[in-house]
C-alpha cells in the first residue's frame, strides 16, 4: 500500500500518544526498537517520525524542553559548502537568512531545528516554519528513493528563530551520537521491510512457488544478519544507558553500529534481489519503493569516511586498553606516593 508519508507522519506525531523514551534514560532499547518498527512499516514515514523524535530528544538534552502538541519537527542540519544559512542578532531577536537544502518534510513540518552560521560559529536554532519569512521548495528530487519524504530546500528571509544551546553544542553533546544510533535502527527496520518478500516467498506452500534450496540459503543469511543487527542495537542501547554523558563512548558506538547496520542493509538488498530476481522489483510497488528508499537512506552515512574515523577511534581505544591499571603505594620519605602497576592475578593467565 502506497501512503502519503508526510500526512501519515503528521498524524502519528500529533494524534494519540506517541510515548517514546528519550535516549540514555534507561529505556534506549525500547526507543531503538520503536524506530526500527516505524521503518519496518514504511521507510519514508519512519524517516519523518525519527526526525521529530530526534528533535524532541535534542530539545530535552540541551534546554530541558519537549516538542509541543500539534507540532511536527524536522532536524535540518545538512552543511554543504553552498548554499548556507546565516544568523544575525538584530533588535533583540535572532533572524535567519539563506537556504537550507536536504530538508525532509520541508512542506509538512510545522517547526524545525536548523543549523546556521553566526560569524565563525555554527549554532542551532528552533524555528516556527509557519511564518511568512519561510518558504518551502519541493522540486529537484529526481530519485524514486525517499521521494515520498518531500525532501527539499527551505528558504529563510530574516525569519525569527530562537537559539538552542551554545555555539557548537549541537555537535559536541553525547546525544548527537545517540541520534546517529537511532538512524541505524531505522536502517535495520528498513532492511526488515525489504526482506519481507523473501520471508513470504520461502513460506509459501502452494506448489508453484515452493522455496528451493537457494531461496532458503539466502533467507538463512538474511535472517542471521537481521538477528545480528538487532543484537548490535541492543548492546548499543546498554552502552548508552550505562554512560549517557560519555560522548567518547557514544561516538565510538555510533560509528560501529552505523557501519555494521549499513553493511547489513546493503547485503539484504543484494540477497533479496539475487534470491527472487527482478519480479518483485518490477511488479511489487511497495517492495520496489522500499528497496529504493533504503538504498537512498543508508547513504546518509559518510561511507568510507566514517570507516576511517572508526579506525582512528579503534586505535585510541586500543592504546587506552593497553595502559596497565595502577595502584598507589603511599609512604615515600618525601611525602609523595609511588604509582606501580597492579599485577595481573595468576589465575587469569592460566
Amino acid at each position: 500500500m502506497i501512503v502519503d508519508a508526510p500526512a501519515l507522519a503528521y498524524r502519528i506525531v500529533t494524534e494519540g500518544a506517541l510515548d517514546v523514551p528519550l535516549p540514555g534514560r534507561g529505556e534506549t532499547a525500547v526507543r531503538l526498537r520503536t524506530l526500527a518498527e516505524f521503518c519496518h512499516r514504511d521507510i519514508s514515514v519512519g524517516r519523518l517520525v525519527e526526525a521529530h523524535l530526534d528533535a524532541d530528544a535534542i530539545l530535552a538534552e540541551i534546554v530541558g524542553e519537549r516538542v509541543g502538541p500539534d507540532e511536527m519537527w524536522g532536524v535540518w542540519a545538512a552543511e554543504p559548502p553552498e548554499p548556507r544559512v546565516s544568523a544575525e542578532y538584530c533588535s533583540g531577536q535572532w533572524l535567519l537568512s539563506g537556504a537550507k537544502p536536504w530538508c525532509s518534510g520541508v512542506a509538512a513540518c510545522t517547526h524545525a531545528l536548523v543549523t546556521a552560521d553566526h560569524g565563525s560559529d555554527r549554532r542551532l536554532f528552533a524555528i516556527d516554519l509557519r511564518q511568512p519569512a519561510v518558504r518551502a521548495e519541493r522540486g529537484g528530487w529526481a530519485a524514486a528513493g525517499m521521494r515520498a519524504t518531500e525532501t527539499g530546500t527551505a528558504r529563510f528571509d530574516r525569519a525569527v528563530a530562537r537559539p538552542i544551546g551554545e555555539p557548537g553544542q549541537y555537535l559536541s553533546r553525547p546525544g548527537f551520537w545517540h541520534g546517529g544510533i537511532g538512524v541505524a535502527a531505522c536502517w535495520l527496520g528498513g532492511a526488515r521491510k525489504v526482506a519481507g518478500v523473501l520471508y513470504q516467498r520461502a513460506g509459501r506452500r502452494d506448489g508453484a512457488h515452493h522455496a528451493d534450496d537457494l531461496t532458503l540459503m539466502h533467507l538463512g543469511a538474511v535472517d542471521a544478519m537481521l538477528a545480528g543487527g538487532r543484537s548490535m542495537l541492543e548492546q548499543a542501547a546498554t552502552t548508552v544507558d550505562a554512560a549517557p554523558k560519555d560522548a567518547v563512548a557514544a561516538r565510538l558506538t555510533a560509528h560501529q553500529v552505523r557501519w555494521g547496520v549499513e553493511q547489513i542493509a546493503t547485503a539484504v538488498i543484494d540477497r533479496v534481489n539475487r534470491a527472487l530476481g527482478p519480479g518483485p522489483l518490477v511488479h511489487d510497488r511497495e517492495h520496489s519503493r522500499a528497496v529504493a528508499d533504503l538504498a537512498v537512506y543508508i547513504r546518509q552515512s559518510h561511507a568510507d569516511r566514517d570507516l576511517v574515523e572508526l579506525g582512528r577511534l579503534a586505535v585510541e581505544r586500543h592504546d587506552s586498553d593497553e595502559q596497565p591499571p595502577s595502584s598507589t603505594v603511599p609512604g615515600n620519605s618525601d611525602g609523595t606516593s609511588t604509582v606501580v602497576p597492579r599485577p595481573i592475578p595468576t589465575e587469569i593467565l592460566r
